[in-house]
Protein backbone atom coordinates (compact mmCIF):
# COMPACT_ATOMS: atom_id res chain seq x y z
CA UNK A 1 0.00 0.00 0.00
CA UNK A 2 1.72 3.36 -1.03
CA UNK A 3 1.09 6.22 1.16
CA UNK A 4 2.27 9.73 2.06
CA UNK A 5 1.94 12.64 4.16
CA UNK A 6 -0.63 15.48 2.23
CA UNK A 7 0.81 18.40 0.90
CA UNK A 8 -1.26 20.35 2.74
CA UNK A 9 -2.43 19.04 6.06
CA UNK A 10 0.52 16.57 6.73
CA UNK A 11 -1.45 13.79 7.45
CA UNK A 12 -0.84 10.33 6.24
CA UNK A 13 -3.10 9.03 3.48
CA UNK A 14 -3.15 6.41 1.09
CA UNK A 15 -1.55 7.97 -2.13
CA UNK A 16 -4.32 8.82 -5.31
CA UNK A 17 -4.50 10.37 -8.04
CA UNK A 18 -5.70 14.39 -6.53
CA UNK A 19 -2.14 13.92 -4.15
CA UNK A 20 -4.12 15.20 -1.28
CA UNK A 21 -5.83 13.38 1.92
CA UNK A 22 -9.59 12.85 1.74
CA UNK A 23 -10.48 15.73 4.84
CA UNK A 24 -8.30 18.24 2.08
CA UNK A 25 -9.88 16.86 -0.80
CA UNK A 26 -13.38 17.23 0.09
CA UNK A 27 -12.25 21.00 1.78
CA UNK A 28 -10.94 22.24 -1.98
CA UNK A 29 -14.18 20.85 -3.60
CA UNK A 30 -16.06 22.95 -0.93
CA UNK A 31 -13.88 25.56 -2.00
CA UNK A 32 -14.58 25.21 -5.57
CA UNK A 33 -18.71 25.25 -4.96
CA UNK A 34 -18.38 28.71 -3.36
CA UNK A 35 -16.01 30.31 -5.99
CA UNK A 36 -18.63 28.82 -8.74
CA UNK A 37 -21.77 29.54 -6.96
CA UNK A 38 -20.40 33.20 -6.16
CA UNK A 39 -19.21 33.59 -10.08
CA UNK A 40 -22.78 32.67 -10.75
CA UNK A 41 -24.23 35.37 -9.40
CA UNK A 42 -21.71 38.16 -9.89
CA UNK A 43 -19.76 37.29 -13.55
CA UNK A 44 -18.51 41.08 -13.41
CA UNK A 45 -16.07 40.43 -10.56
CA UNK A 46 -12.30 39.59 -10.43
CA UNK A 47 -9.77 37.41 -8.89
CA UNK A 48 -9.23 39.28 -6.21
CA UNK A 49 -12.44 40.72 -5.42
CA UNK A 50 -13.60 36.61 -5.42
CA UNK A 51 -10.53 35.96 -3.24
CA UNK A 52 -12.04 39.05 -0.73
CA UNK A 53 -15.58 37.48 -0.86
CA UNK A 54 -14.95 34.41 -0.46
CA UNK A 55 -11.86 33.95 2.06
CA UNK A 56 -10.22 31.51 -0.47
CA UNK A 57 -6.69 32.55 -2.01
CA UNK A 58 -6.19 33.21 -5.27
CA UNK A 59 -3.64 30.56 -5.42
CA UNK A 60 -6.32 28.01 -5.23
CA UNK A 61 -8.61 30.03 -7.43
CA UNK A 62 -5.70 30.44 -10.02
CA UNK A 63 -5.49 26.56 -9.91
CA UNK A 64 -9.16 26.23 -10.65
CA UNK A 65 -8.88 28.30 -13.20
CA UNK A 66 -5.65 26.44 -14.78
CA UNK A 67 -7.33 22.93 -14.24
CA UNK A 68 -10.09 24.59 -16.54
CA UNK A 69 -12.53 23.56 -12.97
CA UNK A 70 -13.43 26.97 -13.79
CA UNK A 71 -14.12 28.42 -16.77
CA UNK A 72 -13.24 32.48 -17.70
CA UNK A 73 -14.77 32.83 -21.08
CA UNK A 74 -17.64 34.21 -19.56
CA UNK A 75 -16.21 36.33 -17.00
CA UNK A 76 -14.65 39.22 -18.70
CA UNK A 77 -13.13 41.30 -15.93
CA UNK A 78 -11.25 37.77 -14.56
CA UNK A 79 -7.58 37.18 -15.73
CA UNK A 80 -4.71 35.27 -14.39
CA UNK A 81 -0.96 36.10 -14.11
CA UNK A 82 1.48 34.82 -16.65
CA UNK A 83 3.11 32.65 -15.05
CA UNK A 84 7.09 33.97 -16.35
CA UNK A 85 6.02 37.92 -15.59
CA UNK A 86 2.99 37.92 -13.84
CA UNK A 87 1.05 40.06 -16.70
CA UNK A 88 -2.91 39.64 -16.27
CA UNK A 89 -3.79 37.48 -19.10
CA UNK A 90 -7.21 35.47 -20.27
CA UNK A 91 -5.83 32.02 -21.71
CA UNK A 92 -2.74 29.99 -21.27
CA UNK A 93 0.17 30.23 -19.00
CA UNK A 94 2.34 32.53 -20.80
CA UNK A 95 1.79 36.24 -22.10
CA UNK A 96 2.20 36.63 -25.97
CA UNK A 97 5.65 38.53 -24.98
CA UNK A 98 6.82 36.05 -23.00
CA UNK A 99 5.67 33.19 -25.33
CA UNK A 100 7.60 34.72 -28.18
CA UNK A 101 11.29 35.27 -26.40
CA UNK A 102 11.11 31.79 -25.43
CA UNK A 103 10.00 30.57 -28.65
CA UNK A 104 13.00 33.24 -29.90
CA UNK A 105 15.43 31.89 -27.23
CA UNK A 106 14.66 28.30 -27.98
CA UNK A 107 15.15 28.85 -31.99
CA UNK A 108 18.76 30.32 -30.86
CA UNK A 109 19.81 27.28 -28.81
CA UNK A 110 18.68 25.18 -31.26
CA UNK A 111 20.97 27.26 -34.23
CA UNK A 112 23.43 27.02 -31.74
CA UNK A 113 23.79 23.33 -31.37
CA UNK A 114 23.21 22.97 -34.95
CA UNK A 115 26.37 25.00 -35.95
CA UNK A 116 28.34 23.21 -33.34
CA UNK A 117 27.71 20.04 -34.58
CA UNK A 118 28.41 20.62 -38.32
CA UNK A 119 31.52 22.22 -37.00
CA UNK A 120 33.07 19.16 -35.04
CA UNK A 121 31.79 16.64 -37.76
CA UNK A 122 34.50 18.31 -40.28
CA UNK A 123 36.74 19.13 -37.28
CA UNK A 124 36.97 15.44 -36.16
CA UNK A 125 36.20 13.47 -39.07
CA UNK A 126 38.92 10.43 -39.99
CA UNK A 127 40.76 11.38 -43.33
CA UNK A 128 41.64 8.01 -45.51
CA UNK A 129 45.18 8.29 -47.15
CA UNK A 130 45.60 5.77 -50.20
CA UNK A 131 49.06 4.65 -49.33
CA UNK A 132 49.61 3.29 -53.16
CA UNK A 133 49.04 6.78 -54.66
CA UNK A 134 52.31 9.05 -54.92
Amino acid sequence: MNVDNCPRCGRLYVKNPSELCQSCLKELEHQYEICVDYLRKNRGTNIQELSDVTGISIKEITRFIREGRISIANAPNMMVACEVCGTLIREGHMCDSCRSRLSKDINQIKQTMEDASTSKVTESAYRAVDKFRK
